[in-house]
């Protein structure tokens, strides 16, 4: 999870299949000695309507989750040197935060209910365990 660090790059491959690149800054979770926040800065891949999702929907700011692999690949630079690139394939993305939390000039609060809440259901605290029964710790009949 990490905030884009610059606007998502739609691009089509000579196929027709969407690809989009992005770089997402993740803090990290301790803070250097003078107290400031250090973060990693990790570049993102997403094909197909992943990368259509996330040209449409995110831009520069924005928080995002992305669940994905790592892969690594290499090439030729401008230069003729050899480099490694380090990227996550990107397999969900998801909204990092809601559209009200993003948007600092609108908002919006939920009407309150006007029914009471349903009651809790069953508490066990008392050790009452209704419909269940005690299994021996040998038996055979354990799914796991």
């Amino acid at each position: 999870m990490g905030r884009l660090v610059a606007d998502p790059e739609l691009r089509q491959t000579p196929n027709g299949v969407s690809v989009c690149s992005f770089r997402i800054a993740v803090d990290r979770n301790y803070s250097s000695r003078g107290g400031e926040r250090q973060a990693d800065f990790i570049d993102i891949v997403a094909w197909r309507q992943s990368a259509e999702f996330v040209s449409k929907y995110f831009n520069k700011g924005k928080m995002i989750i992305v669940e994905g692999s790592i892969q690594t690949r290499s090439y030729e630079d401008k230069n003729g040197n050899k480099r490694t690139a380090v990227e996550v394939v990107a397999d969900n993305v998801q909204f990092g935060e809601s559209k009200s939390a993003s948007s600092s000039s609108q908002s919006y609060s939920a009407p309150a209910p006007t029914q009471a809440p349903p009651e809790p259901a069953v508490s066990y605290a008392s050790g009452d365990v209704g419909d269940f029964s005690e299994m021996a710790a040998d038996s055979d009949d354990l799914p796991f």
